[in-house]
């Protein structure tokens, strides 16, 4: 292509995000994000999300006023309330999920940790001694189950989960049957960006007489979610992505109102006995949700996400999921046009329907690329072997930041 006629593409897809910038109906909570008003191009919302300007005035007066001026009086006042007060808002504004089963708690690690045991002892059956999982999941997931196959003896049953797309409701209806217990999978798949069919792989899952626990970690906050209506088993996720609540901010767990009485997870802390401040002896669970905690509430960690969770309320979860839709498919007609005849590889899905808020590219130069990218205030993530995530928030990324963004990934990989 001559220079002419690349300068006259390159314009015209542009004006094209000038003009989807100009009709997007979230454009102005653009501005309520720390840092949009600068020229950075931040293609990695899927890694660790913009804080909210008012995230900065939440927690001055937390601590002018809440820490403080209350002291140890905020535990009783607000405090030790906040892990089912903010879960049952992240419920109703994300999940899709009655009041009383989501609660803020410890990291992701942790909380699947606690679900998937806790999945174990709700089917209690000793014929049932496998659990599913794929070998493209996120690592953190296959290391647990891997612990826990172990502390057990149990045996995995592997889905081969192809690294472009992700795991099918078919290959789940091949790999479970009368021996398995527990199905773990992520909802979205953290390389290739593939939107698993939650229900359809549930309703498989069950009527192989088995339980599921779901991986939120790429969907909560940039795709719809109805926990309740797909009579989803348990789920996970993080709160640090599309829910803005910043650096290592807790973890949040679901647990369907039918497994709650009698439910049994692995971690007897304090916090989650029936009178915490008894201090008795012998673990005696609180009822509800409130059993799923341990230790003493993340405070700090769940002031930031707050500001988000009000956002979606504010702006529903069906026009995040649009936006998020149209930015991903412009990311990928960029990817077309620029870099797929310069050897680029897409390794995420054509079909916006089955992506979720990001896209994979493949290039053998992408580990340095990426590393130059991050000097010019343009930052994606890596992801090996030669993978740039160009992750895209909904309520904080416009199309022309993206615009920038891919063009300066083609600069730097002509160079």
């Amino acid at each position: 292509m001559d220079a002419n006629m690349e300068n006259h593409d390159a314009g015209a897809l542009l004006e094209q995000a000038a003009q989807l910038d100009a009709g997007d109906p979230l454009a102005r909570y653009r501005s309520l994000f720390i840092g949009t008003d600068t020229d950075l191009s931040y293609l990695d919302g899927n890694s660790l999300g913009r804080p909210l300007k008012r995230t900065q005035q939440d927690i001055s007066t937390f601590i002018g006023e809440g820490w403080g001026g209350r002291l140890i009086r905020g535990w009783d006042e607000e405090w030790l309330d906040l892990p089912q007060t903010i879960g049952d808002q992240l419920g109703r504004a994300v999940l899709g999920a009655a009041p009383g089963q989501t609660v803020i708690a410890d990291s992701t690690t942790v909380v699947l940790y606690k679900l998937i045991r806790a999945a174990l002892a709700t089917v209690a059956d000793p014929v049932r001694t496998e659990i599913v999982l794929d070998t493209d999941n996120f690592p953190t997931d296959r290391y647990l189950v891997e612990g826990i196959a172990r502390e057990e003896g149990l045996t995995l049953r592997w889905i081969e989960a192809d690294p472009a797309s992700g795991v099918t409701v078919e290959q789940v209806r091949h790999a479970t049957g009368p021996a398995t217990a527990v199905v773990l999978l992520s909802h979205v798949a953290y390389r290739s960006g593939f939107l698993a069919d939650l229900p359809g792989i549930t309703e498989v899952a069950h009527s192989a007489g088995a339980l599921v626990v779901w991986d939120l970690c790429h969907s909560a906050g940039s795709v719809e979610l109805e926990l309740d209506g797909a009579n989803v088993d348990f789920a996970a996720g993080c709160t640090y992505k599309y829910l803005n609540g910043g650096p290592g901010s807790p973890a949040f767990a679901y647990v369907n109102r039918r497994h709650l009485p009698g439910l049994k997870q692995p971690i007897w802390g304090w916090m989650g006995r029936k009178d915490a401040f008894e201090m008795a002896a012998g673990y005696e669970p609180a009822p509800g949700i409130r059993s799923f905690l341990s230790g003493t509430p993340a405070i700090f960690g769940m002031l930031a996400m707050r500001g988000t969770l009000d956002l979606i309320e504010e702006a529903g979860m069906a026009a995040i999921r649009e936006k998020s839709l149209k930015l991903t498919a412009y990311a990928v007609q960029l990817f077309e046009a620029w870099l797929e005849p310069a050897g680029v590889e897409l390794a995420s899905p054509r079909e916006p329907e089955l992506r979720g808020s990001h896209i994979t590219l493949d290039h053998p130069a992408f580990r340095n690329v990426t590393a130059a990218l991050w000097e010019q205030d343009v930052i994606p993530d890596f992801r090996a072997p030669h993978g740039i995530r160009v992750g895209l928030s909904p309520l904080s990324t416009s199309f022309a930041e993206l615009f920038r963004g891919m063009a300066a990934i083609r600069d730097q990989l002509r160079r």
